[in-house]
């Protein structure tokens, strides 16, 4: 009787620590105020700025990992519940979450959190939370399948889910696979926003990690319409000499239009 007591209240204490209440009051317990004030202005909270309104915590990313090893046999629900928080930090714990559930999962629950990523984009909204998860979920669940939505997403109204469509790729370029990385950059270099450009110049460089001439070839047909900072992340990794060359090209073309 006893024992069946004992198993009752453990079962009660897992299931209950797996709530969306009791991890969020354990993530609060882990904040620290000062690196809170330090993420807001690192992260742009100011009124007009990108994350403008953004609620921060001060939990560090090596602490949320250990969390979601703690924390990873919960729900789907449970962790589309956390990414629904108004704490930046809660909701960059749920997506950690989402990506190690994706990497162990089958087939269909790598579908259902791929739909659940999309279907949430509007709480993945700044960098940090997109280049955390977009290529593990988004880009690996595309990586043998149509990738149009990637195409939709590039022409969003949403900074946050045009940097998805980005960061995505990064998936297929770590597979020695361009092409959908290179068409969605190009349709991006018009693009206002500075994150856009650091994000498709971080790309490209990727790229020329893997096959310099794939970059080189890029820039030469692109350079002279792309942003400078979009050009200055994409040839970071070049010799002196020829990221000099670059950024050169890129000012003349500039000058002359001028």
């Amino acid at each position: 009787m006893l024992a069946k007591l004992l198993c009752k209240c453990l079962a009660y204490e897992t299931e209950k620590s797996m709530t969306n209440q009791y991890i969020t009051d354990y993530l609060l317990s882990l904040g620290n105020a000062e690196t809170a004030k330090r993420s807001k202005s690192f992260f742009k909270t100011g009124k007009g700025e990108y994350g403008f309104g953004d609620i921060f915590l001060g939990i560090r990313v090596p602490v949320l990992r250990k969390a979601v090893k703690s924390f990873n046999k919960i729900s789907l629900d449970t962790a589309e519940q956390l990414l629904h928080s108004k704490y930046h930090e809660i909701r960059l714990f749920a997506l950690l979450l989402l990506v190690d559930r994706f990497n162990k999962a089958t087939a269909d629950e790598q579908k259902r959190i791929y739909k659940l990523y999309l279907n949430n984009t509007k709480y993945i909204n700044n960098w940090d939370l997109v280049d955390s998860s977009a290529h593990y979920i988004v880009g690996a669940y595309l990586s043998d399948k149509n990738k149009d939505i990637l195409y939709r997403l590039t022409q969003s109204d949403s900074l946050w889910e045009r940097r998805v469509a980005v960061i995505s790729t990064f998936y297929f370029i770590k597979n020695n696979d361009f092409k959908d990385a290179t068409i969605i950059i190009e349709d991006l270099l018009d693009d206002q926003e500075d994150l856009i450009h650091k994000a498709a110049g971080w790309m490209l460089r990727e790229i020329g990690k893997r096959d310099h001439a794939e970059e080189a070839l890029f820039l030469e047909c692109h350079y002279h319409r792309m942003p400078r900072t979009t050009l200055r992340y994409a040839v970071e990794r070049f010799d002196e000499e020829e990221r000099q060359m670059w950024l050169k090209r890129k000012v003349t073309v500039h000058t002359k239009k001028i």
